[in-house]
């Protein structure tokens, strides 16, 4: 079962039990992916899905800060259940010794030698780290790694 099917099979078992809250959010994704398969003409695969539910939490954690800014904690909770359901999605997060030894071994890879390669070592992790890691904080440690 691809990704995709299994968020529409969740959006059923969300109609059946009556969770509304739950099935808003899951038809928010469904129609983020829509809009990208609309805009790109094509059918995404799961690597293309799991971008999607990627930039929409990273939207939903924006939101947040703002509500929180704001004292409107009623909308940051609504806001951290969504995160919640499409982070279900994601696969299981990378731990941050797992996350550096693939920082370490990119750059060996690419033979990166200064701030200025940080783009070749990013290229490489963002495809094998997609969904695994907060690509935030893989930025900040190449940079680290990278003397930056």
């Amino acid at each position: 079962m691809t990704l995709r099917e299994r968020v529409q099979e969740d959006m059923k078992a969300a109609m059946r039990a009556r969770d509304s809250v739950r099935l808003s959010a899951i038809r928010l994704l469904l129609a983020g992916i829509k809009q990208k398969e609309v805009d790109e003409r094509v059918v995404l695969d799961d690597a293309a899905v799991l971008g999607v539910i990627e930039r929409m939490i990273k939207q939903r954690r924006e939101s947040i800060a703002q509500y929180e800014k704001a004292d409107r904690n009623d909308l940051a909770d609504v806001e951290k259940f969504e995160i919640g359901v499409l982070a279900a999605y994601l696969p299981q997060q990378l731990g941050t010794a797992e996350i550096e030894q693939s920082v370490v071994a990119a750059v060996a890879e690419s033979g990166a030698a200064g701030v200025k390669d940080m783009g070749k070592v990013m290229a490489l992790l963002k495809t094998r780290l997609a969904g695994r890691a907060d690509m935030g904080k893989v930025s900040a440690l190449v940079k680290a790694r990278l003397g930056g």
